[in-house]
């Protein structure tokens, strides 16, 4: 049922690349710790980097769990379903880094995002995942859905924000600059945009 592969490319990557949602999950190194799992969408903010490196945007939202996780161990899992077509489910195990606005890196990584104005969605970082192990199964028990359209919610309320307003609504928030368990978060204030 199972497969592992070696590398994102041919259908697999194909596949990845087709669906409109994916899920991230991570935890900490303390055993009682707080896992998270986290639905990620918005077309174009997903990108295969080569054949065992993803990445993704990360927009402004209620808590930066994945990337306090990140910051401590860097272990992630991101899982692709179909809910259309033929049944399967994608794994990528890997390690993951957030990449934030200051590092000499994020704006060649922007790059890699074309199709989606991250200005409009209070971007904070783009987690950078090198996959350990790559697997699929069968997701015979995954529901048939349909993809309509995304929702225009994130952008309408984070297009109005810029660097400044964007820090102080994150310094607001009780899970931003410290995540559930009091590991670092994002760091704050953010660097301004250099895109």
């Amino acid at each position: 049922m199972g497969k592992t592969y070696e590398r994102i490319d041919g259908r697999l990557r194909t596949f990845i690349e087709e669906q409109p949602m994916f899920f991230t999950a991570t935890a900490p190194l303390s055993g009682d710790g707080t896992v998270n799992l986290s639905p990620k969408g918005l077309t174009g903010s997903f990108a295969v980097l080569d054949e065992r490196t993803v990445a993704y945007l990360d927009f402004a939202g209620s808590t930066a769990e994945t990337i306090a996780h990140l910051r401590e161990n860097g272990r992630i899992t991101l899982m692709w379903c179909a809910f259309q077509g033929p049944p399967n489910i994608v794994r990528v195990h890997g390690h993951g880094e957030p990449v934030f606005r200051d590092d000499a890196r994020f704006k060649e990584l922007l790059g890699h995002f074309p199709h989606i104005d991250p200005t409009r969605h209070g971007l904070r970082a783009i987690i950078v995942v090198t996959a350990d192990l790559i697997r699929d199964s069968c997701g015979y028990a995954v529901p048939f859905m349909s993809y309509d359209e995304d929702r225009d919610l994130h952008e309408r309320r984070f297009a109005r924000e810029d660097d400044a307003s964007l820090s102080a609504y994150f310094q607001k928030k009780e899970h931003i600059e410290q995540s559930l368990d009091g590991l670092p978060g994002l760091p704050l204030p953010l660097p301004p945009t250099t895109v």
